[in-house]
């Protein structure tokens, strides 16, 4: 069965589901293809392999390899809902202690926000903001702008995603996209504002998507009050 990726990231994690087989050939070289494409900006993975049916030694040591290399980074890689035949296998293989396993996708991805939050408040980072919007280019955007800008931003296109997020570590900021479809943008706001109640939110207009990329920067400097006499 060939394999298929699908994947979105929560914050600084990279979530990547799997279904098919992780052999080798274009399989294995999909896979490899899509963590090379993220890791200049991500170095925490976690991979669901509920749908994976087989799993060979190329496959194996794909995963080694990215462990490895993003472990280096202060990252890693975690599997969720693992079948039983891979949990078999790296008990075989004694590789249970290198790819760590979760049950659930949620776990796992609270285990890496739960590391990140410790790591950052060590390292004093600045004003944190989360940005939930589904369009993973707005996110990307809005990012790069208030982060060049000494915030510490994070990201997610899904408004479960962001209440993961949330639950785990509440946050100063949280700004709204203009294309939160899953809930009207003003509930999405009130919803998350309940999960983190210290947090002041921001909405983005319906046109922000639209503008020219300055106007769109000038606005959100202007939200963020960087620049202001206050």
């Amino acid at each position: 069965m060939p394999l298929t990726l699908k994947s979105r990231f929560v914050g600084n994690v990279y979530v990547i589901r799997c279904a098919g087989s992780l052999v080798l050939g274009e399989e294995a070289k999909a896979l490899g293809n899509l963590l090379e494409e993220r890791a200049p900006e991500f170095s925490r993975y976690v991979l669901n392999l509920e749908g994976l049916t087989r799993l060979d030694s190329i496959g194996v040591g794909l995963l080694v390899r990215y462990v490895d290399r993003f472990g280096r980074r202060g990252g890693g890689l975690r599997l969720a809902v693992p079948p039983a035949f891979v949990t078999r296998l790296l008990e075989m293989t004694t590789l249970s202690e290198v790819l760590p396993q979760y049950a659930t996708e949620e776990e796992a991805i609270v285990s890496f926000l739960r590391q990140g939050s410790a790591q950052a408040r060590q390292g004093k980072r600045g004003p944190r903001v989360l940005v939930f919007d589904p369009s993973a280019d707005l996110c990307i955007f809005v990012r790069s702008v208030l982060g060049g800008h000494g915030f510490d931003v994070h990201s997610t296109c899904l408004f479960y995603d962001a209440r993961i997020w949330l639950e785990v570590d509440g946050t100063e900021y949280i700004l709204v996209g203009p294309g939160a479809v899953e809930l009207t943008q003003g509930t999405a706001a009130k919803a998350l504002q309940q999960v983190s109640p210290g947090a002041r939110v921001f909405e983005l207009g319906a046109e922000f998507e639209s503008r020219d990329a300055g106007d769109a920067t000038e606005e959100l400097l202007r939200l963020f009050g960087v620049g202001q006499k206050s």
